[in-house]
């Protein structure tokens, strides 16, 4: 099969999210099945590392239509891991200093992307027959496609999947954006209108073959208002086309045996490199090592992450007899909370502002156990990088967390808690710590963990499985 797979970001070429790395990861995963998938992004010429910029080849340039006027769009090639990747190139839209997204433009940004997307087919070598397109920013090319392409000549067989990574950015607009920016003709703007405002979610969930979500949990909660953000009433009546499949993680990327990031190997096999790996994370913090668990959270702090339950009982976690190292910014009210925990416990608390990937590698490798709270997940990908490096995962049981972390009661790889609740969370983590205590017992749940599947073979054979369910056989 041909498979295109549109993402506003994709490893290695510019992140922002988990996003980046399921397009770096699934479409490779999908051609090692033996199927022919390719990747579409913008090209982002100020966030691209220049030693990848200049691996690429141009290959064709034409104008696009954005609302009343046509836009120039040039397309760049490159193959990697057996994967080609097209790179849409208009600087007006894609050269920014900044990060990818949050610019005042952003509906006419991914508007232009959209139709690029469709466009580029008229002029490459590549029929795809399924088109994959992934939250909001893509969300239009199934419903361009809808209105402007399936009749045409070589589109007609064409099937959209459209994927939700996080139903809580669905590209919300109001209705003047629609003649100007849209661009779709007055008797079709119902497609797209929810709630008085434009949402390009919502179309493309109106109008796609199948909708994906990253988790079979996170498929079936979005049904309800407490995570739908509002769109549950478009997604029960179109519950017939909709599905999840839990995301992988590259396990040649992560990978405790052949890592040089990290201060030792180890694999599920022996365990001895990992307690070297933990003695470098205290050394690199500055703190003093005792013979205790170490808890790690790597995280966006935002309130949906679950931080609001660990800044309530934070004096508590630290009395079951921890230490802990944070890595991550976001939120000024946990960045300045759990600085001043470092000032507060110094020999027991580590924190570093911001994110280094380098650095989060090596408390996924030297952590004990890892913290993962969150109030909605809809996969989670840190949960199973932990697992990997035999970092035992405390999780709550939402979204992918609950379809990837078994409880060790239930001779699983990790620790579960239900409700979003301070002391249901700190039980989790008494518990974790009891299991510590016994040392032979924390072995084979480090064991366990590490040799979970968390590849993208499983994933990857559901979606073709899918794919050529719409594609008759």
């Amino acid at each position: 099969m041909n498979i295109l797979y549109a993402a506003s970001e994709a490893l290695p070429f510019a992140a922002s999210g988990g996003l980046a790395d399921v397009a770096g990861s699934l479409p490779k995963a999908l051609v090692e099945a033996g199927e022919d998938a390719r990747v579409v992004m913008p090209y982002y010429v100020n966030n691209i590392k220049p030693e990848l910029k200049e691996k690429m080849t141009f290959i064709t340039n034409f104008t696009v239509p954005v609302g009343w006027r046509s836009q120039y769009c040039g397309v760049f090639m490159q193959k990697m891991n057996g994967v080609i990747y097209y790179f849409i190139d208009n600087e007006y839209y894609f050269k920014r200093d900044g990060g990818l997204y949050g610019y005042y433009d952003d509906a006419e940004r991914y508007v232009f992307f959209s139709r690029a997307v469709l466009e580029m087919l008229r002029h490459i070598d590549f029929h795809p027959q399924i088109i994959n397109s992934n939250d909001w920013q893509c969300a239009l090319i199934p419903v361009y496609h809808n209105l402007f392409y399936k009749n045409e000549w070589g589109f007609g067989d064409i099937k959209n999947v459209f994927t939700i990574h996080n139903i809580g950015y669905q590209g919300q607009y109001g209705l003047d954006l629609v003649k100007d920016i849209v661009g779709i003709p007055p008797h079709n703007v119902n497609i797209i209108e929810y709630d008085r405002d434009i949402n390009f979610m919502k179309g493309a969930i109106e109008v796609a073959d199948k909708v994906t979500t990253v988790s079979p949990t996170y498929s079936r909660e979005i049904l309800d208002p407490w995570f739908s953000h509002g769109l549950d009433r478009i997604l029960r009546s179109k519950q017939y086309k909709t599905t999840g499949f839990l995301n992988g993680i590259d396990t040649d990327l992560y990978n405790p045996e052949t890592d040089d990031t990290i201060a030792a190997k180890f694999s599920a096999r022996s365990h001895k490199g990992k307690q070297a790996c933990k003695s470098a994370i205290f050394e690199e913090f500055g703190m003093p090592q005792y013979d205790i668990p170490l808890i790690a959270m790597i995280s966006r702090f935002a309130d949906h992450k679950g931080f609001d339950l660990v800044k309530y009982v934070f004096d508590e976690i630290i009395s079951v007899d921890v230490q802990v190292v944070i890595l991550g910014s976001g939120e000024q009210q946990y960045e300045n909370f759990f600085q001043e925990m470092h000032w507060r416990y110094p020999d027991k608390v580590g924190f570093y502002r911001g994110y280094n990937p380098s650095l989060a590698k090596r408390i996924y490798a030297g952590a004990d156990i890892f913290l993962m709270p969150s109030k909605s997940e809809p996969c989670g990908l840190a949960q199973m990088i932990a697992a990997r490096y035999g970092t035992v995962p405390v999780v709550r049981a939402t979204g992918g967390l609950r379809d990837s972390i078994v409880d060790a009661g239930d001779n699983g790889i990790g620790f579960t808690f239900q409700s979003y609740n301070a002391h249901d969370m700190l039980n989790a983590i008494r518990r974790a710590k009891g299991y510590y205590d016994n040392k032979s017992e924390w072995s084979k749940l480090v064991t366990r963990a590490m040799k979970a599947d968390f590849s993208w073979g499983t994933s990857a054979k559901l979606y073709i499985g899918l794919y050529k369910e719409l594609c008759g056989g």
